[in-house]
C-alpha cells in the first residue's frame, strides 16, 4: 500500500463523527474539491478509495442527509447526492482545519517521500483554492497555489512544511512514518554529500599530483632538477613515488617532517619553477 493511501485510510478511520461542527466543515472541504462534478440539482463525488468514499457518505448521514446513491465504474466509486449550498462564512481556526482535511481528502494527494517531498490538494475555484491558502498560512504553513486546466491546485514541497499539514490532518501515525523516511532520507543524502566531497577531493588531489609528477620530469630531462635546493628535490622525489599521497602524507615522509602548508609552499615552487624552464 503507498503511503498516499495509507494517509486518507487513516483519516477516513477518524472518529469524530460525533462534532457536529467538524462533520459540517469536513463536509464543506470536500464539497470545494475537484472532485466534485455539478448536474443540475445534483452533485457527484468520485474516488478510488473505498475508505473515501464511506467517509464522505458517513459526513453525509451525519448532517442529516440520507437521500444519496453509491454506484461503481469500474475501480471508481461514485455518491451521487442532492447539491448542497456552500457558505464560506467567518470561519474559526478549528472550522478551517476541517475544511482543509476535507479539501484533502476530497482531491489531495501525497508522493512517495522515499523520492520526493510534494503533497498537493487541488479545488473547483479560485475562492477556494485561496481559502485553503489563507488557512494554511494561519497555520503557519507555507504552500503554493498554481492554475492549469481550469484547475486550481495548492502544494507544499518542502519536507518540513508536509509534516506540519499531516499533523495538521491529525494523521499522526502518518506523521511519524513520514519523519521516520524524512530523517532517512536526509541521512542518505548528508553521507552521500559527503562521499562526493571526498570523491571531488580525492580527483583534484589527483590532477595537482599528475601535474606535479609532469613538471618534476621535464625538470629531470632538462636538466634543471639538479639545480632546485635539496629541499625541493627531496619532496620531488617523494611525490614521484608517491602519486595518490596526500600533502599531509608527503610532509610525513620528509626526513624532517613538515606540515600541509609547507609541503603545498615547495611544489608551489616547484611548479613555478617548471613554468619558467618551459618559456626558455
Amino acid at each position: 500500500m503507498s503511503f498516499s493511501t495509507e494517509l486518507k485510510e487513516e483519516m477516513s478511520k477518524t472518529e469524530n463523527l460525533a462534532n457536529k461542527e467538524a462533520v459540517k466543515y469536513e463536509l464543506m472541504g470536500y464539497l470545494i474539491s475537484s472532485n466534485i462534478s455539478e448536474q443540475g440539482d445534483e452533485i457527484k463525488f468520485s474516488t478510488e478509495s473505498e475508505y473515501n468514499i464511506n467517509r464522505f457518505s458517513r459526513l453525509l448521514s451525519n448532517s442529516g442527509i440520507d437521500n444519496y446513491d453509491i454506484t461503481i465504474q469500474g475501480k471508481v466509486f461514485i455518491i451521487t447526492c442532492p447539491k448542497i449550498t456552500i457558505q464560506i462564512d467567518d470561519l474559526s481556526k478549528e472550522k478551517i482545519k476541517n475544511i482543509i482535511r476535507g479539501a484533502y481528502l476530497g482531491a489531495g494527494s501525497i508522493n512517495n517521500p522515499e523520492n520526493t517531498y510534494h503533497l498537493e490538494i487541488r479545488l473547483r475555484k479560485k475562492e477556494y483554492s485561496d481559502l485553503i491558502m489563507k488557512g494554511l498560512n494561519e497555520f503557519d504553513i507555507k504552500c503554493n497555489d498554481i492554475e492549469k486546466n481550469k484547475e486550481f491546485t495548492v502544494y507544499l514541497k518542502d519536507g518540513e512544511e508536509i509534516s506540519k499539514i499531516l499533523a495538521l490532518f491529525g494523521a499522526n501515525k502518518s506523521v511519524l512514518k513520514y519523519e521516520e523516511i524524512r530523517v532517512q532520507r536526509e541521512m542518505n543524502n548528508k553521507i552521500n554529500r559527503i562521499v562526493n566531497c571526498e570523491t571531488a577531493n580525492m580527483n583534484k588531489t589527483m590532477n595537482a599530483s599528475i601535474e606535479q609528477i609532469e613538471t618534476i620530469r621535464k625538470l629531470k630531462k632538462s636538466g634543471e632538477f639538479e639545480k632546485m635546493e635539496e629541499t625541493l628535490k627531496e619532496i620531488a622525489e617523494l611525490r614521484l613515488k608517491n602519486p595518490s599521497a596526500s600533502l599531509t602524507e608527503l610532509g610525513k615522509m620528509l626526513k624532517t617532517p613538515i606540515g600541509k602548508s609547507g609541503v603545498n609552499y615547495r611544489l608551489k615552487k616547484i611548479m613555478e619553477i617548471g613554468k619558467i624552464n618551459d618559456k626558455k
